[in-house]
């Protein structure tokens, strides 16, 4: 928590309009997730039970709900709290628990929809990645959006680790190669995220937030 003010003050200290403008725009669409986590979490007892893989919520302009959709959220939201206000955290934590109790009971559901959602979110990052031609600016506004599939692939995996589930070695295998590949194209750069969302991906473990593909 305290690393996060001291990124904030400094950010704050040293940004220019556009930067403030910037942040303002990360702070509205964080307000935004927390509605859509809330959204997800009280549908997610039905979607357990469905065999919808994406399944729609129900309200306009809302994703579909998936494990991974509120997991990427979900650690955003944690990571940032400070951003929010009292109000806003007890949603969260509400939210959160809900959650959980949608999940009780269902570990083997929960890990094959995860496992399911994984598999297929590794197929579209191939693709993404296939995909980059052109200038610069263009692969880097093709790449912010694109990139939301490898945080996801992560938050997924991230819970698959922490147990109680079983998560076959092939999936981070297999996250690892397309990682590799990336990385030998890799040009390194500014946090390709709005900068308020920064504290909450740390390079070391996020650096393909940190640039673009060549």
């Amino acid at each position: 928590m305290f690393l996060l003010q001291r990124e904030l003050l400094q950010y704050e200290s040293g940004s220019t309009r556009e930067d403030k403008d910037t942040r303002m725009e990360g702070l509205a669409k964080l307000k935004q997730d927390l509605v859509i986590l809330e959204t997800m979490a009280g549908e997610t007892a039905e979607y357990l039970q469905s065999d919808v893989l994406f399944w729609p919520l129900q309200g306009a302009n809302l994703p579909r709900l998936t494990l991974g959709a509120y997991l990427l959220r979900r650690h955003r939201l944690f990571a940032l709290q400070e951003l929010l206000d009292e109000d806003e955290r007890r949603r969260l934590s509400a939210a959160v628990q809900e959650f959980q109790a949608a999940l009780a009971g269902s570990i083997v559901r929960v890990e094959n929809r995860a496992i399911e959602e994984l598999e297929v979110r590794l197929r579209q990052w191939e693709r993404h990645l296939n995909g980059y031609a052109g200038e610069e600016r263009s692969n880097r506004a093709y790449y912010a959006t694109s990139v939301e599939t490898r945080a996801i692939m992560e938050a997924l995996l991230n819970e698959l680790e922490a147990g109680p589930y079983q998560l076959p070695a092939r999936l981070p295998e297999r996250r690892d190669l397309l990682d590799s590949h990336l990385r030998s194209r890799w040009r390194s750069g500014p946090f390709i995220w709005p900068e308020a969302w920064r504290p909450a991906y740390p390079k070391a473990a996020y650096w393909w937030l940190y640039g673009v593909p060549a």
